[in-house]
């Protein structure tokens, strides 16, 4: 039997200061479609504020009804989170199956969550969703139980049912965590002995379908990284949702982690947000991030404002930021160009990411320091590592051993201090 393919009516409310409503209605098509929704169309309203019981006017929802019905449509999704007892009411009033912006969101989640963790995550946050939400059921579950306006003795078996559902949801809740605690000791663990070898990190942040795993399987490429290395990239909204890192290796034995995150989108639901926060405390401890910026869309700048509200969300402050702005070949501005703290290229055509890693490189490795050392004969596991780990410029033999000028990090510069002769 072939599957009920879902047929949508969009509801958005533009509030007076919502400058960027008609991109949030676009944006919310998107994400239907992402879902294999197909939108009927869409019914808007301005409003000075939210109707609390029905989010629309009374007069608003009659015309929701009439369109539902003349275009055949199945279900109606709402631009905003929509409160408990507004899905509530609103099911009673409109007779069908009522979603909000956020339902949507944690849909899409789901169904692109590949690892444990994501999984996870997105449970989290779909639980913790449901669970004030199974209140508003309480009266359609109540009728069910079919009692009179009496006391406990005739409470409607739905309520008992509610009950349990919620103990079933509170105790699932705690599982989740505990499970995500784990997964973050892990994580936390891997982080410290990163830290330990004084790789540096570099991390991929931006709004969703700006190009971040685009840019960074270009970077793999360019830096000759054989292609099982490269991260799944496909022009959809969160193509991304598992936190991928790759080291790269440059030609003078310098290398760097390059983390790939999430992406964002307005109104992201504070639970997913709040589920995220270990992948995405990758960029909280890197040592750059790459703001990646869909420069051909002309809400970018509002992207950019919700990205780094997002990182602020999660903590991520006082992090070197280096913007960059993709998609030049499509936005019609001049490209490779570096200005400041920005940079305009094309991922896919390649264009600018050689100056990329350039400016990456002298940001991650302004501490480098070149020095001369010593190494006796019988520490030639000294040498072997810096042979892997860092730049020589020049090898000789004395008699008292190896004597070397090279080019490493201030961790290894530290580590090996007593055999440092000068500079």
């Amino acid at each position: 039997m072939d599957e009920l393919k879902e047929k949508a009516v969009l509801v958005g409310v533009q509030l007076q200061k919502d400058l960027h409503f008609v991109y949030g209605m676009e944006e919310l098509h998107n994400l239907a479609e992402a879902c294999n929704v197909e939108v009927v169309g869409e019914v808007t309203q301005n409003l000075d504020r939210i109707n609390p019981s029905r989010y629309v006017g009374s007069g608003k929802l009659e015309e929701i009804k009439a369109f539902y019905e003349e275009a055949d449509a199945n279900v109606v999704i709402f631009n905003d989170e929509l409160s408990p007892s507004q899905i509530r009411n609103l099911e009673e009033d409109l007779e069908c199956k009522v979603i909000d912006r956020t339902m949507l969101i944690l849909d899409i989640f789901s169904r692109r969550a590949k690892t444990r963790e994501a999984q996870v995550q997105v449970e989290l946050a779909q639980l913790q969703y449901m669970l004030p939400r199974l209140v508003g059921l309480r009266a359609s579950l109540g009728r069910q139980g079919g009692g009179s306006s009496g006391g406990v003795a005739n409470r409607g078996a739905g309520e008992t049912k509610l009950e349990l559902d919620r103990r079933k949801i509170e105790d699932q809740i705690s599982k989740l965590h505990k499970e995500l605690e784990h997964i973050k000791e892990q994580r936390v663990t891997q982080r410290k002995q990163r830290t330990k070898k004084g790789t540096p990190v570099v991390s991929l942040v931006g709004y969703t379908n700006a190009g971040k795993s685009t840019v960074m399987n270009e970077l793999l490429a360019k830096t000759g990284q054989n292609e099982e290395k490269q991260v799944f990239e496909k022009d959809m909204l969160f193509a991304t949702l598992e936190t991928s890192v790759r080291q790269i290796r440059l030609e003078d034995n310098k290398s760097f982690l390059l983390t790939d995150t999430v992406g964002f989108v307005s109104k992201l639901p504070h639970h997913l947000v709040k589920a995220f926060r270990s992948t995405l405390e990758e960029a909280r401890n890197a040592d750059l991030l790459l703001h990646v910026v869909d420069v051909s869309n002309e809400e970018h700048r509002y992207m950019m404002e919700v990205t780094n509200e997002t990182l602020h969300a999660v903590g991520v402050e006082n992090v070197p930021t280096l913007y960059v702005y993709n998609k030049s070949d499509l936005a019609g501005v001049p490209y490779p160009v570096l200005n400041g703290d920005g940079i305009w290229i094309s991922a896919k055509e390649d264009k600018g990411l050689d100056e990329l890693l350039e400016i990456i490189k002298k940001q991650i490795f302004e501490d480098y320091v070149i020095c001369r050392m010593m190494v006796p004969f019988d520490r030639g596991d000294i040498v072997a590592y810096l042979n892997d780990n860092a730049n020589i410029q020049k090898t000789e033999y004395e008699e008292e051993g190896t004597l070397l000028k090279v080019e490493l990090s201030r961790a290894d510069y530290d580590r090996y201090q007593e055999f440092i002769i000068g500079s």
